[in-house]
């Protein structure tokens, strides 16, 4: 199995629209964050994790193939977005979204059209399913955990595949759902900045003390905002075994990057 991390950007992206900050200004590709996502793969089973606004760019560069399901995390639309452009992939089937009863209510209510009885011709032909945390699941041969986490006082959903495990927007967790995460040897999880607390998302030392927690060998942070700083100099900021993550990142199951 290998993760692509396709985007790490908040809401807004980086860099950010108007901002002149150095960090959106930065020449470096890895300053360049789109909306959060990830496509988890093996060599029959393909699962896409949201698809915010920046789908269509971000999935261009990957291989034309089939997506076998969509895994929401919550449906805010840095997060579901994007839904319109997975059509090219209808032509392989219909495409099953899972979600939780919270997403699968936003997600009719964003997008009336894909769900509706007499469906205009062309709109994506997805199915949706809903799913609840601490109940296992499996698409093709990729078996995966929901999680829920709070994203101020919204519960959503962060997913466990294997020994790798992926959240984002969190805010705090209760302990009997950070228990189900314990033994993950890869983490892919939410910071937004250093300081300057947030009402809804972590900072980089809760990200850390939730990543110890949980016994994480290797946490890579993600969801960041512009106000995290460059990528080199906040890299050199955090302990070993935390790292920024990238856009066009790639992890295999074992947590070794080669891209």
């Amino acid at each position: 199995m290998k993760i692509t991390i396709l985007g790490t950007g908040t809401s807004c992206g980086v860099p950010v629209i108007g901002c002149q900050c150095e960090v959106c200004r930065s020449s470096d590709a890895h300053d360049k964050r789109l909306r959060c996502s990830i496509l988890v793969e093996t060599a029959t089973t393909r699962v896409l994790v949201d698809a915010g606004p920046d789908f269509r760019q971000q999935i261009l560069p990957q291989p034309f193939r089939r997506i076998d399901g969509i895994l929401i995390t919550h449906s805010h639309y840095d997060h579901v977005g994007g839904l319109d452009d997975i059509r090219p992939y209808c032509q392989f089937g219909q495409i099953d979204v899972y979600a939780d009863p919270l997403a699968r209510k936003g997600m009719l209510e964003m997008l009336p059209y894909c769900f509706a009885e007499n469906r205009y011709p062309g709109v994506p032909r997805i199915e949706l399913h809903e799913i609840h945390a601490n109940e296992a699941m499996r698409i093709g041969d990729i078996d995966i955990l929901p999680v829920e986490v709070m994203h101020d006082k919204l519960p959503i959903l962060g997913y466990r595949f294997g020994d790798f495990a992926y959240i984002t927007d969190m805010k705090s967790i209760a302990p009997e759902q950070a228990l189900l995460l314990h033994g993950v040897d890869t983490l892919l999880v939410n910071a937004l900045r250093f300081d300057r607390p947030h009402h809804s998302h972590q900072l980089v030392d809760d990200a850390i003390d939730f990543a110890h927690s949980i016994g994480a060998r290797r946490t890579l942070l993600t969801h960041l905002c512009h106000d995290i700083g460059l990528h080199d100099e906040a890299n050199k900021r955090l302990p070993e075994g935390v790292e920024l993550a990238y856009d066009g990142q790639i992890i295999e199951k074992n947590g070794k990057s080669f891209a």
